[in-house]
């Protein structure tokens, strides 16, 4: 059996390691139309801060570590066209420039997503960069250090965007973090967290430019010198653009069915519409735990189990996509969050009727010093107030006590209630936690307030 693979990112990189850990002898050839396979942008703001060292290490895999396991990979070639009649891809090796067919018995496409880019006036001027990809990341170092940089303005506020402006605050620039939504990190943490975090960006040199919507990039000489918003304009050596991704996949058009925003339908097995064809990652969409509806969810850990799934699939084994919550992760300098399933701030846009609760403890029992690391902790719980079912959850403290929203994760695949989660059993040792997990104390608080109505 020969199996395609294209694009070499979480989703791709997680079939093809799926495939040879259970039939390694499969005939596998993976494609990847940049020259570097198997880049983590996710681990970009490391590289850039200096943590990691060496830009060519932020990766799962090498080209020759794949070809030494039997792959045949296939970097700087592009697949440009699927043939499903007569199961080809259409090839354009962007070394030479030729083009040849390459047949399959089953086809992976890990299309991924591209950066959304403004359509504005001036985004085609110098120094207007984009946070994505091993080549992005190379000219950002250079910025870094630049000092003709100064002024640097990020457009999104999401987890790219603060990621690049903590990133050049700490380089010593003045950082400006634009987004039309009216607080940072809105589509992940509900105002009581991103009311502390809009003040710590502002405590190291980040102004959140916030409910602003972009209107011009103002250059010089072709260069970028500000950015004008429908509020103020601010002054910009340059400009990063981290406003959300598009599905790349244009060039499947006429050829795979596409939904809303061009992301490509798949069923529970993630084929698509045609046969022995899958699709991966950011370019598809994932069953939603909370709602038991499909929603684009773009985040790595979604793209590996995809990667498993399908690569079970092509094995002969049936295998559906799980529900998944969308947990992640993120520090913004001294404070750690995570967040899943559905928040207050969200709950609107997603037809979901829910209630939550928010709850502020300390991380071990009051006697314990802040010297021996205890600290406030912020902890929010959002139900279903009709049959109490858990459905997401958000925290948030100096100290990392982000794991605890794996243990509700959880909880919202299983179907918890507000009663299970209540008195569920949690560890206690003075010198990590308190008696009553925080999340027992929101979810007994959450019931009192249900009692009381």
């Amino acid at each position: 059996m020969k199996v395609i693979v294209v694009g070499s990112s979480h989703g791709g990189f997680e079939t093809v390691r799926g495939l040879l850990a259970e039939k390694p002898d499969t005939e596998i050839q993976w494609y990847e139309k940049g020259d570097f396979i198997s880049f983590l942008s996710c681990g970009m703001q490391l590289y850039l801060e200096g943590v990691v060292k060496n830009v060519n290490s932020v990766r799962y895999a090498t080209a020759k570590g794949m070809r030494a396991k039997g792959v045949n990979v296939f970097v700087h070639q592009e697949v440009t066209h699927v043939d499903p009649d007569k199961h080809q891809v259409t090839v354009h090796n962007l070394d030479d420039d030729s083009t040849r067919t390459e047949n399959y018995d089953k086809l992976v496409l890990s299309a991924g997503a591209v950066p959304a880019t403004i359509p504005v006036p001036g985004n085609d001027l110098q120094n207007v960069y984009a946070m994505r990809g091993r080549d992005w990341a190379i000219k950002l170092k250079a910025k870094t250090v630049d000092p003709d940089v100064e002024n640097v303005t990020v457009i999104g506020a999401g987890y790219i965007g603060v990621e690049a402006a903590e990133v050049f605050a700490k380089a010593g620039k003045h950082v400006t973090l634009i987004d039309m939504l009216p607080r940072p990190l809105a589509l992940y943490l509900d105002q009581e967290f991103t009311d502390i975090l809009a003040e710590t960006l502002k405590a190291h040199n980040i102004y959140p430019a916030s409910g602003q919507a972009v209107k011009e990039f103002v250059g010089q000489n072709g260069k970028v010198t500000a950015v004008k918003t429908d509020q103020a304009e601010y002054p910009s050596d340059l400009v990063i653009q981290a406003a959300g991704l598009k599905a790349n996949t244009d060039w499947l058009k006429g050829t795979l069915e596409l939904g809303k925003k061009g992301l490509v339908n798949v069923n529970d097995h993630l084929e698509t519409n045609q046969p022995d064809v899958y699709a991966v990652g950011d370019s598809t969409e994932v069953p939603f735990a909370p709602t038991g509806k499909k929603r684009q969810i773009a985040l790595a850990t979604n793209a590996r189990r995809q990667g498993r799934v399908v690569a079970k699939n092509i094995l002969g084994h049936d295998m559906t996509m799980p529900a998944i919550s969308g947990s992640s992760a993120l520090s913004v300098f001294d404070y750690h969050f995570a967040s899943t399933g559905v928040k207050q701030g969200t709950a609107d846009a997603l037809g979901v009727k829910s209630a939550s609760v928010f709850v502020t403890d300390t991380t071990q029992p009051p006697f314990v010093p802040e010297t021996a690391g205890n600290t406030k902790v912020y902890f929010k719980l959002t139900y279903d107030p009709s049959n109490k079912r858990i459905l997401g959850a958000q925290i948030m403290s100096k100290r990392d006590v982000t794991a605890n929203i794996n243990a509700i994760s959880l909880a919202i695949q299983g179907k918890m209630t507000l009663n299970d989660l209540a008195y569920a059993d949690f560890f206690f040792q003075p010198g990590f936690d308190r008696p009553w997990n925080i999340m027992n104390v929101a979810a007994q608080k959450a019931l009192k307030n249900e009692q009381a109505k």
